[in-house]
């Protein structure tokens, strides 16, 4: 593809490197932006810096957030007695769009997966037993993917506290086996939370 304009060969290169966009779906945003009013752009362009330059990492549970403690941690609605352990943010994003879990989260950022080179030492699970020891909650909820790695993570922070007193749970299976959390549908999803099972049953399954 060649272009009339470093400029905008420059900015498309820049956008496909985004994650499943291609050159083809890149040209059309860049010329979409193009079209746009300046102050459009100069807009998306400042919430991208101040994103890149000010987000934080919620202190507590590890989800992304403006401040030391993220929104929902600083919830005094929510159940800080169950927390719902998932892989990132976008799988709280997608447990929050069905209104069903009025809990707390603990984000790993990730999954084990020896293949990735990922072991236990990458994720945040020494901190979510601490909580665990410390009695910080009476429930853990795993809602990872339901895939070879997911399951893998699951029975391994199992392992770690179950000498403790917590109930541990997981999502009902209304989720197919191999799927990510971010795909399923909100009532799919609300339903698994809502009908979640005892995650020793889930071993013996």
């Amino acid at each position: 593809m060649e272009f009339s304009s470093k400029l905008l060969e420059n900015a498309v290169n820049e956008v496909s490197r985004l994650p499943g966009i291609g050159k083809r779906t890149a040209l059309r945003l860049v010329l979409h932006l193009l079209k746009q009013p300046k102050d459009n752009t100069t807009f998306l362009s400042e919430a991208l810096l101040h994103l890149r330059s000010d987000v934080e990492t919620c202190e507590k549970c590890h989800n992304i957030s403006d401040t030391i403690l993220c929104a929902i941690c600083k919830n005094t609605k929510r159940n800080p007695d169950i927390i719902c352990v998932v892989e990132d943010i976008r799988d709280v994003m997608a447990i929050e769009s069905t209104s069903q879990y009025n809990g707390v989260y603990h984000v790993l950022g990730g999954k084990i997966s020896p293949i990735e080179g990922i072991g236990p030492q990458n994720l945040q699970i020494e901190s979510l037993v601490r909580k665990v020891a410390e009695g910080e909650a009476k429930e853990l909820i795993f809602a990872l993917s339901s895939t070879m790695e997911g399951d893998t993570t699951n029975f391994y922070i199992y392992k770690q506290i179950e000498k403790f007193d917590i109930t541990t749970s997981t999502i009902a299976r209304g989720i197919s086996v191999g799927d990510e959390l971010e795909y399923a549908d909100e009532v799919t999803l609300g339903r698994s939370i809502v009908n979640r099972i005892p995650f020793e049953q889930s071993i013996r399954g």
